[in-house]
């Protein structure tokens, strides 16, 4: 048998360094002007009888938390790899993403039995105000949305923070145009209708994350990466007759690793061999991290599989 890592070659743990130390900065901006804006916006929603306001502060805190984790992450990821923290602490980025989808969700419930209750017990509601502090979350939301629009497609916990802020600025907009209703027909059941309204946008936004972090909290393939399509091209590789223990999982939000044996009688695979293959893993399967075993006697390998299990 012959085995080979070919991830020391790669120097992806500097990528992850560079890659979260150039949106920490975006990270620390973003917090300080939602948290300075959940601070105006409970006030005003409060002074101004506005669920919906209050509503959207609660959201914003939750980003505010949100962006907290995400930082914490993103410096922990960049630590390096230790005797026992053989992987370093890439999963770190998953758990933030996972923390974050669940307390929106949580939020979500409180918000909306307080919607319900206000529907037999309207207060009376500011619509300017709602439209002004709302108005200035559009433009808080939007500016923080930008910072991180270059890393949204390429980690999970950016791409969380994006979405977090394309949404709020979205709701904003629909809190402006609430407190304008409000204005014109001052029909005051329109606050929690506007709330529940919020409520449904936050979930529909927070879901997908929400799933995608727990699939990569269980250690499923990264959905940008197509298992099939590994299996079929480590199969077509010259002298593999067949491919068993392939095991393919994120390390981080952004860095994902494989394992698998190859069974080459001829003992054909060498260094050369197991580094181009490694390099094609990285370069179309964004798989940065993989170890490659060459077995000539599958028989010897105790995780081969069974061929009397194997389908006919």
């Amino acid at each position: 048998m012959r085995d080979r890592d070919c991830a020391h070659r790669h120097p992806e743990e500097h990528d992850a360094k560079r890659h979260s130390q150039s949106f920490r900065m975006a990270f620390v901006v973003g917090t300080a002007l939602n948290a300075g804006y959940v601070v105006v916006e409970l006030i005003f929603g409060i002074f101004a009888h506005s669920l919906a306001l209050i509503a959207d502060a609660g959201h914003n805190f939750g980003d505010v938390l949100a962006l907290l984790l995400a930082l914490g992450a993103t410096y922990l990821t960049s630590t390096p790899s230790t005797a026992r923290r053989t992987y370093g602490l890439g999963r770190s980025s998953i758990l933030a993403a996972l923390v974050n989808s669940a307390l929106l969700l949580i939020a979500v419930g409180g918000i909306t039995w307080e919607a319900i209750r206000r529907f037999s017990d309207p207060g009376e509601v500011g619509g300017k105000t709602v439209m002004i502090v709302a108005a200035i979350g559009i433009v808080i939301n939007g500016v923080t949305a930008l910072l991180f629009f270059a890393g949204r497609e390429r980690d999970l916990n950016i791409r969380g923070a994006f979405l977090h802020m394309v949404a709020d600025a979205a709701v904003s907009a629909g809190v402006v145009i609430a407190g304008l209703l409000i204005l014109l027909t001052r029909m005051r059941w329109i606050d929690p209708v506007a709330s529940l309204i919020i409520n449904a946008v936050i979930v529909w936004g927070t879901w997908g994350l929400l799933r995608d972090s727990l699939a990569m909290a269980l250690d499923l393939v990264p959905a940008n990466v197509d298992p099939n399509a590994v299996r079929k091209y480590l199969e077509g590789l010259d002298g593999v007759t067949a491919v068993h223990d392939l095991h393919i999982w994120p390390l981080s939000t952004t860095r994902t690793a494989l394992t698998v044996h190859l069974e080459m009688p001829d003992a054909a695979g060498g260094d050369v061999f197991l580094q181009q293959v490694c390099e094609r893993l990285r370069a179309d399967f964004q798989i940065e991290h993989s170890t490659i075993q060459i077995e000539q006697n599958a028989e010897a390998c105790a995780l081969a599989p069974d061929p009397s299990s194997l389908p006919r």
